[in-house]
Order: C-alpha cells, then structure tokens, then sequence
C-alpha cells in the first residue's frame, strides 16, 4: 500500500467514526427517561412506556447511519465532495432528532389512549401537527436527499475510473423515494387548511407508508438496467 492510498484511507476512517459518533450521539438524546432515573416502580414502568417511541425513533436514526455506511462501500476514497455531505448529513441528523422524538411519542400516546407516556400531546390546534409535521418532513427530506446525492456523487466517481455505477444508482433511485416522500408529508401539513377535519391532520404522517414504493422502483430498475 502506497503512502497516498494509507493517507486517504485513514482520512475516510475519520470521517466515518465521526459520523458514527454523531449518529451514536442522536441515539443518547433519544434514551427513554432522559436524564432522570427511575427512583420507584411506578416511575420505572413510566419510563418503560417510551420503549415504543424509541424502538420506532431507533429504527429511523439506524435507517439513515446505514445508508450512510452502504454509501461508503461504493465510495471508498474520500474527496471533498463526499467529505462535505457526509457532514451535511449529520447536521440534519442533530436537527430531525426532536421532530422524530415528538412524532413517535405523540403518535403512541395517542394511538395508546394516553397508556403510552409523553410530554407532547396532539391537540385540537391545527398549528401543532402543522409545524411538527412540516418540521419532520423537512428533516426527514433533508436526510434522504443528503443520502441521494451522496450516492450520485458515487455514481460520478465510478464512471470516471471506469468502474460500474450499477449499484450506486440503484441506490439513488432508492433514497430519493424517501426524499420525494418527506416533502410531499410537509407540503401536505402546510396546505391544509385551519378547518380541515381533525382525521385529516393524520393523513401527513400516513403518508410515509409510500415508503413501501421503495421495493418497486428497486424492482423496476433492476429489470431495467441489470443486463446492461
């Protein structure tokens, strides 16, 4: 291994462990209970209630971190471009944190019947679940669009050295359903109207069910493309 090729792949493990920290670091803000701890059974079983939160809450951090880690198998050397948007992401990592908290909580809570414990409430103003789900739909757009043009800058790289771009621009297509998904929930809850019906403030947030849209375009692309 030449002295330029360990350079570059110490540099790319730095980027990496920071990323990793990061998201590592939004997964600690996401801990059921917070900074306090428990001192009875009853506090104890309280703090249990948010474990439904979190696992949902958990799943969507380690769903970004792992794209981010599929990215870097496609993108070994690192370059500013990807240096860049890598730290893009982790700042709208440190943003969707607390729109993804209050969703979740909220969500359980109201779909428990208030069992489920949480210090965000949806109530009959329409300006709440407006903001929040602008807020979260914003973030959630931001990360996934982060994570398609990463993977697009990927694709630039391989056609350079002549490698395939196959796989880099699958995964484009993969990331930019989420992105697509995230503006249309936030221009969604910003279009309704103060008198819209009470169901209807939910509709933003059933919204990223058409995340399951992700199988078929892989589908679509992979009959498209996989022969070429």
């Amino acid at each position: 291994m030449s002295l330029t090729e360990q350079r570059e792949g110490i540099e790319a493990g730095r980027l990496d462990m920071f990323v990793d920290g990061a998201f590592a670091l939004t997964l600690t803000l996401l801990l059921i209970g917070g900074e306090d701890v428990p001192r009875s059974t009853a506090e104890l079983l309280q703090t249990l209630g948010g474990i439904p939160a979190f696992a949902a809450c958990f799943f969507h951090v380690t769903f970004f971190w792992h794209g981010h880690v599929r990215w870097r198998r496609r993108c070994p050397q690192p370059d500013p471009i990807g240096r860049w948007l890598s730290l893009l992401l982790v700042f709208f990592a440190l943003i969707f944190v607390y729109p993804l908290q209050m969703v979740f909580a909220g969500v359980f809570n109201a779909l428990s019947g208030g069992v489920l414990p949480s210090d965000f409430h949806f109530t009959g103003d329409p300006s709440g679940p407006r903001t929040l789900f602008a807020c979260y739909g914003l973030a959630f757009a931001c990360m996934a669009g982060t994570l398609t043009l990463l993977f697009r800058h990927a694709a630039r790289r391989a056609a350079r050295t002549g490698h395939s771009t196959f796989d880099a621009r699958r995964e484009m297509r993969v990331w930019s359903v989420p992105a697509l998904v995230g503006l249309a929930s936030a221009a969604l809850a910003l279009a309704l109207p103060d008198s819209a019906p009470h169901w209807m403030w939910a509709v933003p947030g059933f919204m990223y069910s058409l995340l399951g849209l992700i199988g078929p375009v892989v589908n679509r692309f992979n009959r498209r493309y996989a022969g070429a």
